[in-house]
């Protein structure tokens, strides 16, 4: 793998790529740089002969290329993990194999150890253009696998099955996983089995076991779709990332690999790019709710926070909030990690600690760009807080994600983490809390009275309201439950809570007030919706 960091930003920029572009890209997509480069013929191959050379890696010219014949190696690497990862086998040496691959792989670290892992022998790489690399694939593979644009769409319709059953196990995983509106898979071995569990509407369901000797290749299948993850790394945390289509729609999957002492754990969570319709109508506010929070996010300035555990659905709030206010006359930028949706018309940028583009770095480096708006995934600590805050004080409207129980108590949270209380109560205009309660099944959920002690726990005073509670039929898979929605606490913040909050004022006698002012917590607002019928007692109870 190329060394020397300083001849290949020289590389890059003596072909037209901006100096900053360079070095704020990692190594892995340098590669497609130079791919880029090659493409528009700014970079011959003259040049690449000159550099690998310079950096002590072998390399394959056209003419070279044409006189390999590879059939008799074809049998050693796998055709999908060819394909894949554009790579076929070219010689066996005593100590080595020589390997060929497409300067798509040129930063790819973890290419090396998988090819060991799978030839059980030292490897050798070297590299040529992707084209004649792809010509190759294409006459010796091509009766043995599926373009890789292909082996990535797993559609019910699809007639041709591959013939690899680990394959289409994990296809057949993913699959029924989308289908059933699972927003993750967790597969984690379990003494001498494998348990595959759905998460669905929030709660883990197993669907299935395995025996545990297949935990080697199904975690290897996933690292070798994910085309960052290291199939010889067994003993660190890895992440990786997955984008396919199933059934005509777009699925965007996120791997995350942790060692355990039985194996490899994995979670794969799915991001269903047309499922959500991000729409700040369908959240779950009731009309005045509604009403007040498109006023809110249609202000010039300040800061929106929305509070909740992981999993509360604080993420999708605010992507249904720049879903309504993207309009062509606003800027709107968006800080994540990683970015989960991707919105046309907006800027998103992605934050990759491993090169040093942490959140508060890109804040500063957005704030040059004059949005209007701007998103940040969280609020993690004082720097990130305080740009946010400078920020909503110099003409931004600014929204994030905290991490508290309840509304009130952000401000407290943001105080421990040493923000003054007079720049909270100038910038900050409204904390929202979240939580998602499972929605009744509206095929079979059935009418109900309230017991007396039910009656006085959630503080009602009719004591004829009718309920309803869940019962289970096929079209909710006999859960009772089909789908979630946002229940909310809104904490607005007036002119005598900006005075509390100045004077230090704790989160109980913050909450106490804003109830004075109207605000529902996040209980009584689970008890409206199950006046209304759309989610169950036990739901709203467990939850607040």
């Amino acid at each position: 793998m190329p060394r020397k960091e300083s001849e290949i930003i020289a590389l890059l920029e003596r072909v037209g790529f901006p100096s900053e572009k360079i070095k704020h890209t990692p190594n892995y997509e340098r590669a497609h740089l130079i791919e880029e480069a090659i493409k528009n013929e700014k970079l011959t191959e003259k040049d690449l002969i000159s550099f690998c050379k310079d950096q002590g890696i072998r390399y394959l010219k056209k003419e070279d290329l044409k006189k390999l014949d590879i059939q008799i190696y074809t049998q050693k690497i796998p055709a999908n993990f060819a394909w894949e990862n554009q790579v076929f086998l070219i010689a066996e040496e005593d100590s080595y194999f020589l390997v060929l691959s497409s300067l798509a792989n040129l930063f790819n670290q973890h290419l090396e150890d998988d090819l060991k892992l799978i030839l059980e022998k030292e490897v050798q790489i070297a590299f040529s253009l992707p084209q004649g690399v792809k010509e190759k694939l294409e006459k010796f593979y091509k009766k043995k696998s599926l373009p890789v644009e292909t082996q990535t769409n797993i559609d019910s319709s699809q007639k041709e099955k591959d013939d690899a059953p680990i394959i289409q196990l994990v296809n057949e995983m993913i699959k029924s996983a989308v289908e059933m509106r699972a927003s993750d898979i967790h597969i984690e071995p379990q003494g001498n089995k494998i348990w595959i569990r759905y998460r669905i509407d929030g709660h883990l369901k197993k669907t299935a076991e395995h025996p545990i000797n297949l935990l080697g290749a199904i975690v290897s299948r996933i690292k070798i779709m994910s085309k960052s993850m290291s199939m010889a790394e067994k003993r660190l945390p890895q992440d990786g990332r997955i984008q396919l289509e199933i059934n005509k729609q777009e699925i965007d999957l996120r791997i995350s690999s942790v060692p355990s002492i039985a194996g490899e754990s994995i979670v794969i969570r799915i991001l269903q790019k047309g499922s959500q319709s991000l729409s700040i109508e369908k959240a779950g506010f009731s009309n005045k709710d509604l009403e007040t929070m498109k006023r809110l996010i249609s202000m010039p300035d300040g800061i929106i926070l929305i509070t909740g555990p992981t999993g509360s659905g604080k993420t999708t709030t605010l992507y249904s909030f720049l879903n309504h206010i993207n309009k062509p006359d606003k800027k709107i930028i968006t800080v994540e990690d990683p970015v989960e949706y991707e919105l046309s018309g907006i800027n998103q940028v992605m934050v990759r600690n491993n090169i040093g583009m942490t959140f508060a770095l890109a804040l500063r480096a957005i704030l040059r760009q004059a949005p209007n708006i701007i998103m940040i995934g969280e609020i993690r600590g004082i720097n990130t807080s305080t740009i946010a805050m400078n920020a909503a004080l110099t003409g931004h409207l600014v929204l994030s994600t905290l991490h508290t129980n309840d509304a009130p108590s952000a401000v407290p949270r943001l105080m421990n983490m040493g923000i003054q209380p007079f720049l909270i109560a100038s910038s900050v205009r409204a904390i929202v809390a979240q939580r998602l309660v499972r929605k009744l099944c509206s095929h079979c959920k059935q009418p109900s009275k309230l017991s007396k002690n039910m009656i006085k726990l959630l503080k009602l005073e009719n004591n004829e309201e009718t309920i309803y509670e869940a019962k289970g039929c096929e079209k909710c898979r006999f859960t009772g439950y089909e789908g979630r929605i946002g229940i909310f606490e809104i904490f607005l913040i007036n002119d005598v809570l900006k005075h509390m909050i100045n004077q230090g004022a704790t989160s109980l006698k913050l909450k106490q007030k804003a109830q004075d002012f109207g605000m529902l917590t996040l209980r009584e607002d689970g008890i409206k919706k199950i006046l209304q019928g759309i989610t169950s007692v036990e739901e709203v109870l467990s939850l607040t």
